[in-house]
């Protein structure tokens, strides 16, 4: 692994739960000193509530500086104009940002970071940092997401990857596609914290309180319940099997104050519990039966990695799921279903695996997929690119 670097991280806010960005940067945190830059915004804000709140807390984070929230790892919230797309807002946020970046690295010791960002949109920063290197990790079809300027993304995107010494993607058609913009591109899928989710068939883990007294077979999700989530799909099922339970867990995605749970509200074998510390989530998963991952398939989710598919694996789960190109490279682990009645006969094939021996099978074919293992995988590569072991 790469030892004693700097890197400069642009993603997501780090406050949110973990997800494979900050899994990424805890462990090459261990080693290096990481200044994770918080979300730059992907979209344009509405006069929503909600949008007005969030930029009320993004101006106090701001003014209170950067922080040093766990050993060797610095959190700072930029202070942008939130139109992604508008060319003068642009240029003045990758100036502003630029500035704010190299007084931090200077007051810090950062020195010829690693520039690595899990956003397509800050090209504009290329340069600006006497970064050593520039990383572009792709994880998503960001011009897929609602509410984005969609042309002006796949500008950004495509003039990042041409300009990025080294190019990550987390599925291989992320891959095939950003492949012919930049040569130096490779595709490095998701890790899994096994031990964390392992957890599960601990003896001593007990089933939450909202879920004990709930009937079994218990159908469970978790994750953001958000518009590539199927919830017609799961109101379907629910409706065709109401004495099986279907437990959702996780936070509620608004667009445009438009409620995305509504599909589900008042059918009564559908259990919202709302969002959970990540701490519990092996505690959930004690007490499924079936972990499910009902996606629709579009431009985005064709293009997803989910780390949910891991993270229900090494908890044990039999897992059932949407025909996507990168869960199905887990034949024999998952069962795949399209539609309503082929969903139904996948679950009910799942329940008849159940077995301790094969949540334990499982649970050592996640054994190789850990975080550490994908972190050592990316350093070779950036070993290469500058020029030996460091």
């Amino acid at each position: 692994m790469i030892e004693g670097m700097s890197i400069i991280c642009i993603s997501q806010d780090w406050q949110g739960d973990p997800t494979s960005k900050t899994h990424i940067m805890r462990v090459l945190a261990k080693k290096n000193r990481v200044l994770w830059v918080n979300s730059i915004g992907m979209r344009r804000p509405t006069a929503s509530r909600a949008d007005l709140k969030r930029m009320i807390t993004k101006l106090r984070r701001s003014l209170a500086g950067c922080k040093e929230v766990e050993p060797n790892l610095f959190v700072m919230d930029p202070l942008v104009i939130p139109l992604p797309g508008v060319a003068l807002a642009d240029w003045l946020n990758a100036k502003i940002l630029a500035t704010s970046l190299r007084r931090l690295c200077r007051r810090h010791g950062f020195e010829q970071p690693l520039l690595w960002t899990f956003r397509p949109h800050v090209s504009r920063l290329v340069g600006r940092l006497q970064e050593r290197l520039v990383i572009y990790h792709c994880v998503d079809e960001y011009s897929a997401y609602f509410g984005v300027p969609r042309e002006a993304f796949i500008r950004m995107e495509q003039d990042l990857i041409r300009r990025a010494h080294i190019v990550f993607t987390s599925a291989e058609k992320l891959y095939e596609e950003r492949r012919s913009l930049n040569q130096h591109t490779y595709y490095i899928p998701h890790g899994v914290d096994v031990a964390h989710f392992a957890g599960a068939l601990g003896p001593s883990t007990e089933v939450p309180a909202d879920m004990r007294g709930l009937p079994h077979p218990v159908i469970g999700f978790f994750g953001l319940l958000a518009h590539w989530v199927d919830l017609d799909l799961i109101r379907s099922l629910a409706t065709a099997r109401p004495r099986w339970s279907f437990v959702l867990i996780g936070e509620e995605a608004r667009y445009n104050a438009t409620t995305v749970l509504q599909p589900l509200r008042g059918v009564p074998n559908i259990h919202l519990l709302g969002q959970k510390p990540y701490s519990m989530l092996p505690e959930y998963c004690r007490g499924f039966d079936v972990g499910i991952i009902p996606f629709r398939k579009n431009d985005l989710t064709v293009r997803a990695n989910p780390l949910k598919l891991r993270e229900y694996l090494a908890a044990g789960l039999p897992v059932v799921s949407t025909p996507l190109p990168e869960v199905a490279r887990y034949d024999g682990l998952v069962h795949l279903a399209d539609g309503v009645e082929a969903f139904i006969a996948a679950i009910e094939t799942a329940l008849g695996q159940r077995s301790e021996a094969m949540a334990r099978r499982r649970v050592e074919a996640m054994s190789a997929e850990g975080w550490e293992s994908r972190v050592a995988e990316m350093s070779a590569i950036i070993a290469r690119h500058l020029g030996g072991p460091r």
